[in-house]
């Protein structure tokens, strides 16, 4: 029999048993299931909904309707009938086309003999129904713990937004929010080059989310607002960004230029609204770029509007707490010099992203080169000719090399390759931050940034690329 089959009694089961038992919930369903029946119209159960569950639009409905459709985009296979029909205990409706047991206690028995207690813990609907059985040793409560929470679902997400935002005038202020599912996170803590001092911070942060109840009852509630300084390129965003794939969280991130908008008679109303958000959808990592323009703004002639959508930012953040509110607030600059007192004491931490070192860059290098065949690779030699270079810079460097090579149909590098993707990478660099002289100047803007990266001589727009490697 095909691990195919395997998989499909699997999800068959588990939705008549979810069906029939009214004490699971939503988080016992396997997030690959729930996004099968998650409905944007239907309400969670009223039994076993949590208050906040139940502000946001949607819910998954009993009973659960196992086809050959809803099998197939749980599980993947193409043809989930053809899968089991052979099998004794399983029948297909012709008319409804729903999939289901002839024999249920057959098929429990069947796809117990094939799956161990490991794959049981990945599903807590079926955790809960074996636990006891014989030779069963999966555990109801660990299988729950280790599931992804069903506020950490883009279905979920889109319900809440959607809840929230139902006004059409308040639907502009969503274009100053980028909200991620932990599930659309493509990088984790452990692809991340880290130095020491950036994994104890982080690993602090990690203890503190984990032991936030523990933290309130002992009245310690000022703590988990992080702030990230370093130049672009460094790895700020990438790994803010990890820490919420890693810990199954929302990931909530804003820019502040972008309060600059063309809603600018509603800054400070936006900035309340974005903060509101984050403790809608918490827990969550909400997370503030360009943090800087905090300070620029409160020391300029700006337009009022502005500066009052600064103090109400101020004003939001000290009013925001991961203990009470469940959220994990993070800031990024990239010119710490530019942040006045008010700026620097809203936050409990500091972490420094500096420029990778030698051994850093050669780490980074082997990440990012890992899909790539190059001839007598040496990337400690690379990384002793890229000194200053960042993550995002070295990506661009490899990125010249590849294209160099597919000029010439060739998919295999050489070192050569790189070196000389080093050498022109430092002559766009140069060439971009030269001194403009006489016309030269409208020519060289006109055609934009030459390197690719962003205007502040950092990483590409849009990007802020990490220091990797795999461990």
């Amino acid at each position: 029999m095909t691990d195919g089959a395997v998989d499909v009694v699997e999800f068959v089961l588990t939705a008549a048993v979810y069906t029939d038992d009214r004490t699971l919930d939503e988080n016992d369903l396997p997030p690959a299931y729930r996004r099968v029946f998650w409905s944007a119209d239907g309400d969670a159960d009223a039994s076993a909904a949590t208050e906040r569950d139940r502000s946001a639009r949607g819910g998954i409905e009993r009973p659960l309707s196992t086809t050959n459709a809803t099998a197939r985009e749980a599980t993947g296979i193409d043809a989930p009938w053809k899968e089991i029909s052979g099998l004794m205990f399983t029948e297909r409706d012709d008319f409804s086309g729903s999939i289901s047991f002839t024999d249920r206690e057959m098929a429990e028995s069947w796809l117990l003999d094939r799956i161990d207690d490991e794959r049981l813990l990945e599903n807590p609907v079926l955790a809960k129904h074996f636990e006891g059985a014989d030779g069963v040793g999966a555990d109801y409560e660990t299988a729950r713990e280790r599931n992804r929470p069903i506020q950490a679902d883009r279905v979920w997400i889109d319900g809440l937004l959607q809840e929230y935002f139902a006004d059409e005038d308040e639907e502009e202020m969503l274009d100053l929010v980028e909200v991620r599912a932990p599930e659309e996170v493509d990088i984790t803590l452990d692809d991340l080059v880290l130095t020491s001092d950036q994994e104890a911070e982080i690993n602090k942060i990690a203890k503190a989310i984990e032991h936030r109840d523990y933290l309130a009852d002992i009245g310690l509630r000022e703590i988990g607002k992080l702030l990230f300084v370093g130049p672009p390129g460094t790895g700020k965003t990438s790994t803010a960004r990890a820490l919420a794939r890693d810990m199954d969280l929302p990931f909530v991130e804003v820019k502040l230029s972008m309060i600059t908008s063309q809603y600018l008679g509603e800054t400070a109303k936006n900035v309340d609204k974005t903060f509101e958000v984050a403790k809608r959808l918490s827990p969550c990592i909400l997370f503030i770029d360009e943090f800087d323009f905090v300070a620029k703004t409160r020391r300029s002639d700006e337009h009022a509007a502005l500066k009052r959508a600064v103090n109400t930012l101020l004003k939001s953040i000290d009013n925001i707490s991961l203990i009470q509110d469940d959220v994990l607030l993070i800031g990024a600059t990239n010119h710490p010099d530019q942040l006045d007192a008010a700026a620097w004491r809203r936050f409990d931490e500091i972490v420094n992203f500096p420029k990778p070192d030698t051994r850093m860059r050669g780490d980074i290098l082997q990440v990012i080169t890992r899909a790539m065949d190059i001839e007598e690779f040496d990337p400690q030699a690379i990384a002793e000719i890229t000194e200053g270079l960042t993550g995002s810079d070295l990506r661009m460097v490899l990125r010249e090399a590849v294209l160099e090579a597919l000029t010439e149909n060739r998919t295999t590098l050489t070192q050569d390759d790189l070196e000389l993707a080093v050498q022109g990478f430092e002559e766009r660099d140069n060439l971009k931050n030269m001194d403009m002289i006489e016309g030269d100047h409208d020519a060289l803007v006109a055609g934009g940034d030459i390197s690719g990266a962003a205007s502040d001589g950092g990483e590409p727009s849009g990007h802020d690329h990490e220091h990797t490697h795999e461990h």
